[in-house]
Order: C-alpha cells, then structure tokens, then sequence
C-alpha cells in the first residue's frame, strides 16, 4: 500500500506544476477580458458616416478594390520564408553539434535537411521562378 500512496504523491506534486501554469494562463485570459470590457463601456460611440469609409493612408478611396498582384511575388515571400526557417534550424543544431556524443548524428540530419533544401532551391531554377521578368 505505501506504494500507492507514492504514487499519489508524485502525481500531486506533477500536476501542481500543471495548475500554477493553468492559474497564470487563466488570470491573463481574465486579464485581457477585463481591458477589451472596460474598453467597450469606456469608449464613446458616435458613428458618422465618415468613419464608416475604408481609410487608406489618408486618401478617399477610388476606383474599385481589387488589384492584380504578380504571383512572383509570393513565390520570392515562399522562398524567403522557408530559407528563414532554415537558418532557424541552424543555429540549435550548431548548438548540438558542439555537445559531446552527437557530432556524427547530428551532421548527417542536417546534411540531408540542407539537401531537401537544395531540391527544393533546384527545382524552383529549373522552373525559372528565380528570374525577374
């Protein structure tokens, strides 16, 4: 029986963790209630038609609101992103492979992430993304 009430004991020690963790998040939720309410109740409302216009750096809006955009550039913005995501990953598994018993693991794992990489980087040249035209 004294196993059990072990368990018991670490069980209640764990969670506790868990609900400080829970109090914290719920007094931030309660928090950021409160500010949107006392917001709402404090603010004072006069709608005029001039506030109720799209606003745009200052100028009235003309003209209808679709615009074309080059699909290149979020191709560039794609690109971007997933080089910024590797260099994310760079800097921890520098980190990792600097600490002992990981050296030869560690390097073949980003040699073939750094080669997904460079087929993804290749097959977006062959498709001629990377030209400006």
């Amino acid at each position: 029986m004294p196993d059990a009430t072990v368990r018991t004991s670490l069980a209640a020690d764990y969670f506790q963790g868990y609900s400080v963790v829970g109090l914290i998040a719920v007094i931030g939720v309660l928090f950021v209630a409160v500010a949107f309410g006392a917001g709402r109740l404090l603010r004072p409302v006069v709608p005029t038609p001039e506030k109720l216009l799209t606003y745009e750096c200052g100028v009235d809006p003309v003209g209808e609101g679709w615009a074309h955009t080059q699909v290149r550039y979020y191709v560039y913005a794609f690109l971007y992103v997933i080089f910024a995501v590797d260099s994310i990953f760079l800097f921890p598994w520098a980190t990792v492979f600097a600490a002992p018993g990981f050296g030869g693991v560690t390097l073949v794992e980003m040699f073939i992430f750094l080669g997904f990489l460079a087929v993804g980087l290749l097959y977006a040249w062959k498709k001629g993304v990377l030209e400006w035209t």
